[in-house]
């Protein structure tokens, strides 16, 4: 009966926005719901309907349509009983079950606690989302809920992970899709199982300042009423209200500050009839009292990307108080939106198609397809609910394209992240960024209101340096990939070129028809994965060889030894005098990688290779990681400083250190490079342009040095000549 009765007000509550015709559908959701829920209970022990009663009832306040109403009450019969996806689409319609399974798939990963199922979780959310919004519209009633009821679960650390998840990731959602109510409900439920010491504490200090101050709310509310009015403005309505403990406590640790050291805790927001009055009131608002520098944001002209509109702006009020506060401006419009968001645009229209509604139900449907375009480029759900974790918590700046187009980016973002928003095609290709009209960094951090030029080669592509400065998600994922796939195809290349020479030196045919044949043998995918293992230095060539032809594997096998012994025995005997004494290697040649260039003070190690002897790279030189599985054919070295520096560093031969060089297009900054090379006693090897554009320009530069520290100090020597925008080591 109980339940019964909570059904009839949810249909009231309906009915009083909706359609007549849905009534029963709604009845014929409930009922089923009922049914199959009646045997079970929610941990305080009411019947388990209550909360699928409760999620709908919080969704009808946001108007919104039968179907997800009938989502609501039926979002966990697939995952609690035995009614199947069929079953609700023979009863309700292929939308209906769609949504409840979206939600159900969900709900289902939910109950496991570990990051990758979280991860995974999230991964789907996104993926549900992007079909239908109204999936997680049913998502975040549903969280609401529970978490209005979390205190009823006894076991403390599964409330803490509730909590820490719904603050993570359901409320910055709930503020992507503009539902702030939603959101500052959710923080403050969360906050107080996740610091329940802060929370009273400034719940405590709240209603302190409420006691010794409690005529100030009501006497700027009459002012600003008032003086509104003297102005000319009507319609006005002035609502004054303090922070939430949450929003306190976290800018009390952004900004390490007390809480006697804020200044704005109280908060006022003013509604108008019109978007002239918004900047009207405004104009009142700086007329009585002084504005605080900084402080002014124009949302409306600039709406936020989860369609928010409003003026915010910080004033201090007169003596005696002293007192700073913050001031929101918005149309009652904005004002729905804003409190609503995207439930707002789904609101139920009487008439209005639901295929139209869908299309201008998302104001935030630029960042929804950014998660899109981050999960095709994460493979891995954890990669993926890291990047995208990165698109939540950032607040915004906006900048401009040459065109005007506004690109919004959160804070502290670069060059990089601005043309990854773009379009991913253009961060590809980006190679160098003007910020209002000047030549800047790649690492240069971007201000609200800038004009970003992306500078763009075909031969250009991203650095995996990027990813150390990058703060978008799209950006990180973008740049991952994109170094992996040219990883891969430079690593098919070589192993296509080493497979040729290995089955010419057999004096066999080695077309790929004949290569084919071995990759069941040598269990790789395809083809293409061959080629990359062998490339990549996986996979030893005369494995490849044998796999093709096994009657070469009775071959006298001394002369097919993983180190032949009369190669073996031809390196002893080679002259050894070109190379920096190494710890741990005599009577072997030793090469010195192209790839990273090591030099004295790096740290190094040694890889076997088959009838070349022992090439020294760098420790965390990206090749290292193609030797994985064969750790054998590492071998540990150092450098012997003693033996440097009684020979004054170099043996006879050429250490070169690699040095990458952007900088403006000038004949004048060539000789400015060679100039400090020589200041620093260093030895200019070779310089080459190898991208010239009106503006700048890429440069190679090989140098002579000592050791790592020399290379070092020319680094900084050469970011100080005028003109340089960017100077570093060059890994290949």
């Amino acid at each position: 009966m109980k339940a019964e009765i909570t059904c009839n007000k949810l249909l009231s509550r309906f009915l009083s926005y909706g359609s007549g015709k849905d009534e029963d559908l709604i009845r014929r959701a409930f009922k089923l719901a009922a049914d199959v829920h009646i045997h079970q209970k929610r941990d305080n022990g009411d019947p388990y309907i209550t909360h699928p009663l409760a999620v709908a009832v919080i969704l009808a306040r946001f108007h919104l349509d039968a179907a997800s109403i009938c989502t609501a009450l039926l979002h966990d019969v697939i995952e609690d009983t035995d009614v199947t996806y069929e079953d609700i689409k023979s009863r309700f319609g292929l939308t209906i079950a769609n949504l409840v399974d979206g939600v159900t798939k969900l709900t289902r990963l939910e109950l496991q606690s570990d990051r990758t199922k979280q991860a995974e979780n999230f991964r789907k959310l996104v993926l549900a989302m992007s079909k239908d919004i109204r999936v997680l519209l049913v998502k975040l009633a549903d969280r609401l809920h529970n978490m209005r009821t979390l205190h009823l679960i006894q076991n403390i650390d599964r409330r803490r992970r509730i909590a820490r998840e719904t603050l993570d990731i359901y409320a910055p959602l709930a503020d992507r899709i503009g539902m702030e109510r939603v959101k500052v409900e959710l923080q403050s439920l969360s906050f107080t199982h996740l610091e329940p010491e802060a929370d009273r504490s400034i719940r405590m200090r709240l209603n302190y300042l409420r006691g010794q101050g409690g005529d100030v709310i009501e006497s700027v509310k009459h002012e600003l009423l008032r003086r509104c009015q003297d102005a000319g403005i009507r319609g006005v309505q002035v609502f004054g209200r303090e922070k939430s403990p949450y929003s306190i406590w976290e800018k009390m640790q952004r900004r390490n500050m007390t809480f006697e050291q804020l200044s704005d805790v109280m908060a006022f927001r003013i509604l108008v009839d019109t978007q002239e009055d918004c900047y009207a009131v405004l104009g009142v608002v700086h007329s009585t009292y002084s504005m605080v520098a900084d402080r002014f944001k124009d949302y409306i002209s600039i709406p936020k990307p989860n369609g928010y509109q409003g003026l915010h702006t910080g004033v201090v009020l007169r003596s005696p108080r002293n007192q700073r506060i913050e001031v929101q401006i918005r149309t009652k419009s904005m004002h729905e939106v804003a409190e609503n968001g995207v439930a707002a645009h789904w609101a139920y229209k009487e008439g209005v198609n639901v295929a139209e509604r869908i299309d201008e139900s998302l104001p935030c449907r630029r960042w929804v397809q950014d998660f899109l375009e981050i999960l095709e480029m994460s493979p891995a759900p954890d990669e993926f609910f890291e990047n995208t974790k990165l698109e939540l918590y950032q607040e915004q700046v906006f900048c401009f394209t040459p065109k005007g187009q506004i690109i919004s980016l959160p804070q502290r973002a670069t060059p990089v992240d601005f043309a990854y928003a773009v379009h991913s095609q253009v961060g590809d290709k980006c190679i160098g960024a003007k910020v209002n009209g000047c030549l800047v960094s790649l690492r240069h951090q971007l201000n609200n209101g800038d004009q970003v030029e992306i500078m763009t080669a075909r031969r250009g592509g991203p650095s995996l340096e990027w990813e150390s400065f990058v703060v978008t998600g799209k950006a990180r994922a973008c740049i991952r990939r994109y170094v992996i796939r040219e990883r891969r195809q430079a690593a098919l290349d070589k192993g296509r070129a080493i497979l040729a020479k290995a089955f010419r030196q057999e004096n066999v045919n080695g077309s790929e028809k004949v290569i084919e044949t071995a990759v069941k043998t040598l269990k790789r995918s395809s083809l293409s994965d061959l080629y990359v293992a062998v490339g990549s230095n996986v996979l030893n060539p005369q494995e490849v060889v044998y796999a093709a032809y096994p009657e070469l594997k009775y071959v006298e096998w001394e002369q097919r030894l993983y180190f032949p012994t009369r190669a073996k025995k031809s390196l002893l005997q080679r002259s050894v005098s070109k190379h920096v004494s190494l710890v741990g290697l005599s009577g072997v040649a030793v090469h010195y990688a192209a790839c990273c260039h090591p030099l004295p003070g790096d740290k190094i190690v040694g890889v076997v290779m088959t009838g070349k002897g022992v090439t020294i790279h760098v420790c965390d030189c990206q090749i290292l990681e193609s030797f994985s599985v064969t750790p054998d054919r590492l071998l540990y070295v150092d450098w012997d400083y003693n033996a440097i520096e009684e020979s004054g560093g170099v043996e006879g031969a050429l250490l070169v250190g690699r040095l990458i060089i952007v900088a403006e297009n000038n004949p004048v900054i060539l000789m400015g490079i060679t100039t400090v090379v020589s200041q620093c006693d260093a030895s200019l090897v070779s310089l080459k342009i190898i991208n010239r554009q009106n503006d700048y320009m890429e440069i190679i530069v090989n140098v002579q040095v000592r050791d790592i520290h020399q290379l070092s100090s020319l680094i900084l020597r050469l970011k100080e000549v005028r003109g340089t925008m960017h100077v570093d080591r060059f890994r290949s």
